[in-house]
This record gives C-alpha cells, sequence and structure tokens, in this order.
C-alpha cells in the first residue's frame, strides 16, 4: 500500500483529532468529517467500528503504512506483559517520533525528511530509517549542515517540555529510559487495537 499523498486535514477531519500540527486551530472549530455526508457521520459505532478507528487513528498519527503497523502489534503481542503498552513504547521509540518530540521538527512529516535525508546521527553514526527503534543510552543529533535550518530553528524555538524519558542539551538528545503511558499519546485507546488484531 502506497503512502497517503492527499489532503492532510481531510485525515483529522476523520480521525476528530489533530494528526498534523497546522490541524489543530481548524479541529477546535468543530470540523465535521469529510464528505457530503459528513454530518450524518455522527452516528454511533459498532465495537468493529470503534477498534477500526483507534487503529486508523494511530497509524496515521504516528505515520505507519498498514502492513508495518500489523508487525509492530505482532511484535508487542510476544513480549511478556500488557501488549498494548509494548505497542505504543515501539512506536514512541522510533527515530523519526523521537526527532518530534525531541523538537528537532514541528511535526512527524518533518521528522522523518530529516531521518531520510540522512540530517540525523543516533551514537555519531548516521541513520536514515524512520523506523529505527532507539535504544535506553543511545544519543540522538542534528547533523552540522542541517543546524541552521529555518524551519528546524523555529522548531527548536518553539518545543515545549519533554517527557520525562528524553533529554536534550542545545541539538544532542538522549533516550534515559523506556517511556511510562502516562508519559505517551493521551488520545489512544490501545486496547481497542489489540482487540482489533485479536479477532
Amino acid at each position: 500500500m502506497a503512502r497517503y499523498t492527499g489532503p492532510k486535514r481531510r485525515l483529522s477531519r476523520r480521525e476528530g483529532l489533530p494528526l498534523f500540527s497546522k490541524d489543530i486551530k481548524a479541529l477546535e472549530r468543530g470540523v465535521l468529517p469529510p464528505g457530503q455526508h459528513g454530518a450524518k457521520m455522527r452516528r454511533r459505532l459498532s465495537e468493529y467500528g470503534l477498534q477500526l478507528r483507534e487503529k486508523q487513528k494511530t497509524k496515521r498519527l504516528y505515520g505507519i503504512l498498514e502492513k508495518q503497523f500489523k508487525g509492530y502489534v505482532q511484535k508487542a503481542a510476544k513480549v511478556k506483559g500488557a501488549t498494548g503498552l509494548s505497542l505504543l513504547q515501539n512506536l514512541e521509540t522510533r527515530l523519526d517520533n523521537i526527532v518530534f518530540k525531541l523538537g528537532f521538527a514541528n511535526s512527524r512529516a518533518f521528522s522523518r525528511q530529516l531521518v531520510t535525508h540522512g540530517h540525523i546521527r543516533v551514537d555519531n553514526e548516521k541513520v536514515t530509517i524512520p523506523s529505527y527503534l532507539v535504544k535506553i543510552g543511545q544519543t540522538i543529533a542534528l547533523s552540522d549542515q542541517i543546524r541552521d535550518n529555518t524551519q528546524v530553528q523555529n522548531s527548536l524555538e518553539e518545543s515545549k517540555t519533554l517527557p520525562g524519558w528524553l533529554e536534550r542539551k542545545a541539538t544532542i538528545g538522549k533516550v534515559l529510559r523506556d517511556p511510562k503511558r502516562e508519559e505517551m499519546e493521551q488520545s489512544i485507546d490501545e486496547q481497542l487495537i489489540v482487540e482489533y488484531y485479536s479477532r
């Protein structure tokens, strides 16, 4: 399946939350789901419908395709403990997500671009794979040639408080530990995703 290249705001309207940073103000106005029947889409969803929407929302939030997302779920199911928590930890420790959470980029799409274009160093080695899972103790840094980029500088200036599992000094970040549930995306109900793939 190819990556979605259509209007991004349409996806945010469909899921009812800002999947992309520029959509926050638009959704504050209570925008209806997309399409001519958007106003009628307020009907109550079935159990399967809720599970499907949660899966689609999470997949779009992290910018992951279906096959890869299913792989994350299967990997999480093999880990001892809560499958849902393990799934979210895998999603959160992806390199592109960490670049975003460190404030190097103002969106996950831009952070993915920084990674694929070779502007990110993990333990001083160039890594161009957005799905690379960063381990505890590893450092993440911007390359010398991208540090003065206007968009990167704006992102660094606008960046908010870091989650407790990350630290950043200037343009170098570090993973201190595994993220706790309360430090990850609160809009996700991971149990619905686990149930969807358990059918």
